[in-house]
């Protein structure tokens, strides 16, 4: 491995480490590839209550950045850094403080209309910004005044991975994601429920304890819509990987993506993908791929599924282009040492 830094960072991140999130999958690949470039990545364990901190919590976050040596370099999690404004600008004289933006935390459905202003203020003491998308980094210039200067445009990798082996019958629809208010899960039962004369089956797969009341609501909404047999959903899978080999389809209805690596994911499988125009999904997914609707957009959404589920061969043209696209997608390698460069400029 060339660009070996032989360096220390502090990596700050709320909740368990090994969640299955993109957001938590992103964190563990960034420090295993640090790791490989001869960085000394020290894991700083937050609390999991964030962006909605107790005061014990923030006390254990004060005590914990308290113990870090004058000039440490901290990469500091987005979930808890918008959230902690006071405690940025206590220690970002002190520290090179550089925050991770997956996506601002204003942007999530019922967040507080004040988290706007508490991540800007977080912003103005990070001596740069890490964000995952062109469209993030837009989005941190013209909302949250960050400068173009501290910014780092860090994309995920994706890992080259045998294309689906499409069967057809019954159509596999596969959509990944936590079930939270973002994913649009309700969006796409309601879809289902609109082209149930058709032949297919859907897995859904992600976190039923991030957002409980949304995933009992998501429960009720496939019994009272009689789905129960045609609609699995299977909470956190560690392996998906043997999800998207068995599937025709990929649909998720998020209502906003930083990134979104599902997509991405979904493009090097060679599968056919449904999603939203919403956040960087566009710039994730071209258009030869699938077909993106407005969020929210049950019609538009249920129309895609039935052409794509009556017409083969507009799967199967959609299939060679999303295969095509996840080809070109950046490679993890590229991710690493896009921020190890950052670390050497703040050295």
């Amino acid at each position: 491995m060339t660009d070996r830094l032989h360096q220390t960072v502090a990596f700050a991140i709320p909740g368990d480490l090994d969640t299955r999130t993109g957001g938590y999958g992103y964190d563990r690949r960034l420090i295993a590839g640090l790791r490989d470039h001869g960085v000394v990545v020290r894991h700083l364990a937050w609390p999991g209550s964030f962006p909605y901190p107790m005061a014990a919590d923030m006390a254990e976050v004060a005590a914990s950045l308290a113990s870090l040596p004058d000039g440490e370099a901290v990469i500091v999690d987005g979930l808890a850094f918008g959230a902690m404004p006071d405690l940025a600008a206590a220690e970002g004289l002190r520290l090179r403080i550089i925050a991770l933006v997956h996506h601002p935390l204003a942007l999530e459905p019922m967040a507080p209309a004040a988290f706007v202003d508490t991540e800007r203020e977080a912003l103005r003491h990070a001596r740069a910004v890490i964000v995952t998308s062109d469209t993030t980094a837009d989005t941190m210039r013209t909302v949250y005044g960050v400068g173009r200067e501290k910014l780092i445009v860090a994309p995920p990798g994706t890992d080259r991975v045998a294309p689906a082996a499409r069967r057809g019958d019954p159509s596999h629809i596969l959509s990944l994601g936590s079930v939270t208010p973002r994913k649009g899960h309700a969006t796409l039962v309601s879809a289902l429920s609109a082209v149930r004369d058709l032949d297919w089956r859907c897995t859904i797969a992600g976190s039923l304890d991030r957002a409980p009341e949304t995933a009992d609501a998501l429960r009720a909404q496939i019994e009272a819509l009689a789905l129960p047999a045609r609609i699995s959903l299977l909470g956190e899978v560690d392996d998906t990987g043997p999800l998207y080999a068995d599937a025709d389809l990929f649909v998720l209805a998020s209502l906003h993506e930083g990134y979104g690596m599902v997509f991405a994911e979904a493009l090097a499988h060679g599968l056919p993908v449904i999603g939203t125009r919403a956040g960087a999904i566009p710039s994730v997914v071209p258009d030869a791929a699938g077909v993106l609707v407005p969020p929210q957009d049950e019609i538009a959404l249920a129309a895609a599924l039935r052409r794509f589920l009556t017409d083969p061969a507009i799967r199967e043209k959609a299939a060679e282009a999303s295969l095509q696209a996840g080809n070109a997608l950046p490679r993890w390698e590229t991710t690493v040492s896009t921020v190890a460069a950052l670390l050497r400029r703040l050295d």
